[in-house]
């Protein structure tokens, strides 16, 4: 249903390659007034644009997700055609995302072009990291052009920090927030600020996710191409869409479908690995926060599965976890016991809340 009102709202969208999400909320209060999911029309976009134009009601202005704000964008920005052309410079750099996030505002400029447009980036939380942090062991002719360590589900860490600064929850200690949806990556805060991510310079690295790889050795990309005659599109495919969850089991990337056939072999084993690699990078991050105070699943797999965060946290026990079965099978908001070393926190996120909030900022300096 389409949202009747005369007060102002925010309508906040999250656009891929065949769906576009989106929510609306009161622009002063920022309560959520509707959330949906369009399925993208390619031979219509503008009309598919205008229609959830509509469902917002009275829409003062539009927050947009945009995965990628290289170096130079690391606060919100109010969009102009100038802004717009800087961004698109950076779709090499994110080539599943960054198109689609910026043909929604390109559309909308063109349609509404005096519709304020705020973007929001899933890089710019991590620009408080230290340079140690963002540097790979290149020469200085690569580096110089970009290779560097950016991280990206930053809404999402932002969101879960200031969730904890509200509820004075840890807020000043030393946390890993495992946001685990279809995609997955991890990120170690020291006072509510991003220290480290596991995901680098693509989305592609670090965790094992849906239909992504994780971290793997570059070698193997390189023996894709120079001995088994792999073309680079071929790799891109392959490491991007048909790895993962999907590649291992062999039948599917969506966690919820596993679930239900846990037992088969193939099934058992991706799931025995996608645990291995959250594991495995809780382990690294403790390192660099040198020791854990507090562990948060988030994300559709981190809030909603008993089973992964039991397996996770089973792992972790030489950590001091300890997890509440009764209270991790009932998703409630701390599933560790009294007296686990660890905190161990569901917390859901909401990107899109984080974004309307930054929409506030932009437009009322």
């Amino acid at each position: 249903m389409s949202v009747q009102s005369d007060t102002p709202h925010f309508l906040v969208l999250n656009s891929g390659s065949s769906t576009l999400k989106y929510a609306v909320f009161d622009a002063i209060s920022l309560a959520v007034v509707e959330r949906g999911t369009f399925e993208l029309r390619e031979d219509n976009y503008a009309d598919s644009l205008e229609e959830v134009l509509h469902h917002g009601g009275y829409v003062s202005a539009v927050g947009h997700r945009v995965v990628h704000g290289g170096t130079a964008y690391t606060q919100p920005l109010l969009i102009d055609d100038s802004a717009l052309a800087s961004l698109n410079k950076l779709c090499d750099l994110a080539p599943l995302h960054q198109p689609h996030n910026l043909h929604a505002i390109k559309v909308l400029l063109e349609l509404h072009p005096k519709l304020p447009q705020v973007a929001c980036f899933d890089t710019a939380f991590h620009a408080s990291q230290a340079e140690v942090s963002t540097a790979y062991a290149l020469p200085d002719s690569l580096r110089n052009q970009g290779l560097r360590r950016y991280g990206f589900h930053g809404l999402s860490y932002d969101y879960i920090s200031h969730q904890l600064a509200a509820a004075d929850a840890e807020a000043g200690g030393r946390c890993i927030v495992l946001h685990l949806g279809s995609g997955a990556s991890g990120c170690a805060l020291n006072k509510g600020k991003s220290v480290s991510s596991t995901m680098g310079f693509t989305a592609l690295d670090g965790l094992m996710m849906a239909t992504r790889c994780g971290t793997l050795d570059p070698g193997l990309v390189l023996h894709c191409i120079t001995q088994l005659g792999m073309s680079a599109s071929e790799v891109t495919s392959a490491l991007y869409k048909s790895s993962g969850l999907l590649g291992v089991s062999g039948c599917s990337g969506d966690m919820r479908m596993l679930a239900q056939h846990s037992d088969e072999p193939a099934v058992a084993d991706a799931l025995a690995l996608y645990c291995r690699y959250i594991v495995r990078a809780v382990g690294s991050l403790t390192a660099e926060l040198q020791g854990l105070d507090t562990l948060i699943f988030t994300a559709g797999v981190g809030e909603n599965t008993p089973d992964i965060r039991r397996r996770v946290c089973e792992q972790l026990s030489w950590l001091g976890v300890e997890l509440d079965n009764t209270a991790n099978q009932h998703n409630l908001p701390v599933i560790s016991t009294s007296s686990s070393p660890v905190t161990v926190r569901v917390i859901p996120t909401n990107e899109e809340w984080m974004i309307a909030h930054y929409m506030q900022q932009a437009l009322n300096p």
